[in-house]
């Protein structure tokens, strides 16, 4: 049984999915220092040129090679700008279900990047790599993040209580930790009716992969 993911780029009609390469770096930096990457994540802050290097180097490489899932920089077709990120972690092989992530460059925002772009991994996770289940754990207070799953068709499983350390800001600037709830969603293959969904969120083409 196959116990790793190929080394792949996805393309839509406006992105393309690909691993990460040297030239992301600077603006994968910007992108980890957003604020709001920043409160809803657990990346380090500040988020230095040494931590993306030894992301594109080592880490990212180094997560599909071991099997435990693969990361793909989201870029425009037309400019090759950065536009986010998806990483597929915690992969369960024997069950074919694994847990997505995703953010969003501050720059990309509202253009529906993110729908988009965890639309296309999902097509070709159920369509070509026989997955079962793909679950997305999102900060209770994270609208933005629980508006893609939604759009994207997964269905809420309910509450991880006080399962998650996010980061606010103080009067004076800091960041602090705040424990807050998860919420659980889920899609699985019959969740996405490709047509529909596809058509519904005004996307197409999400067939080619190589």
């Amino acid at each position: 049984m196959t116990t790793t993911f190929p080394s792949v780029s996805i393309n839509t009609d406006r992105l393309v999915l690909r691993p990460y390469e040297e030239a992301d770096i600077p603006a994968f930096v910007e992108m980890m220092n957003d604020e709001l990457v920043v409160a809803w994540t657990s990346v380090p802050h500040p988020y230095t040129r040494a931590h993306a290097e030894d992301w594109v180097r080592r880490i990212a490489p180094a997560e599909r090679a071991e099997g435990r899932g693969i990361v793909f920089a989201v870029t425009e077709f037309l400019t090759q700008r950065l536009v986010g990120t998806v990483h597929l972690h915690r992969t369960d092989w024997r069950t074919r279900s694994v847990e997505a992530a995703y953010v969003t460059a501050p720059w990309a925002r509202g253009e529906g990047y993110a729908t988009e772009s965890v639309l296309a991994v999902a097509q070709w996770l159920f369509g070509d790599r026989g997955f079962e289940r793909i679950e997305l754990r999102v900060a209770a207070d994270n609208t933005a993040s629980q508006q893609v799953a939604q759009k994207v068709g997964c269905i809420s499983e309910g509450v991880l209580r006080n399962a998650w350390i996010a980061r606010g800001q103080t009067e004076s600037g800091e960041w602090t930790d705040v424990r807050t709830d998860l919420i659980v969603w889920s899609l699985l293959p019959e969740d996405l009716d490709s047509a529909d969904q596809l058509a519904e969120a005004g996307y197409s083409g999400y067939a080619d992969w190589s």
